[in-house]
């Protein structure tokens, strides 16, 4: 008898254990317009990813799909922004209707990821996307140069939204002439 409680509180212990790491709910916006938000986002930033390894001018295009789901074409350049052009062509389909802010993505089917909209620009001038566990994160912005207040206003969200700004890789973007 005395064994079986003791498992029992070990069992309850490593539960209220796990319960304590789990990450709070993560936020997103109350509406993205599908419409608005379809075009070419430079990257500013983003969480260092395997898949993303020595990106430079990066850009994530989005259009419509003939099924209504969206084209993904995401390009970067290997080590610098005159370097190697490298592209992936994937798939998102939006699986929270009532906001359109959830996504999922797929660059090798049947493989989805989450991609959700966690703040965004009134004007569509930028975006901040993650996923509820909180391993990727990118800043996007529709010009190859953020203001930099935006920029800092941006930072001071995401310790709010559970993200830690010290783990952010600035995208090294090409330089843009003025005329």
């Amino acid at each position: 008898m005395q064994h079986a409680a003791s498992r029992i509180l070990a069992l309850a212990a490593l539960a209220a254990a796990g319960c304590a790491g789990a990450p709070e709910p993560l936020p997103v916006v109350e509406r993205v317009d599908l419409d608005r938000y379809l075009g070419t986002w430079y990257e500013i930033a983003r969480y260092p990813a395997p898949f993303q390894e020595g990106c430079a001018a990066t850009t994530a295009t989005y259009s419509l799909r003939e099924d209504g789901d969206i084209r993904v074409l995401n390009r970067c350049h290997v080590g610098s922004p005159s370097g190697e052009l490298r592209e992936a062509e994937g798939h998102a389909r939006i699986v929270d209707e009532a906001t359109g802010a959830k996504l999922e993505v797929t660059f090798f089917w049947p493989f989805w990821g989450d991609y959700w909209v966690l703040a965004l620009d009134d004007d569509y001038r930028w975006s901040l996307v993650g996923e509820p566990r909180r391993r990727y994160l990118w800043i996007l912005s529709r010009t190859p140069v953020m203001p930099e207040a935006t920029y800092e206003a941006i930072l001071e969200k995401l310790p709010g939204l559970g993200y830690d700004p010290g783990q952010l890789i600035v995208t090294e973007q090409p330089p843009v002439t003025v005329q």
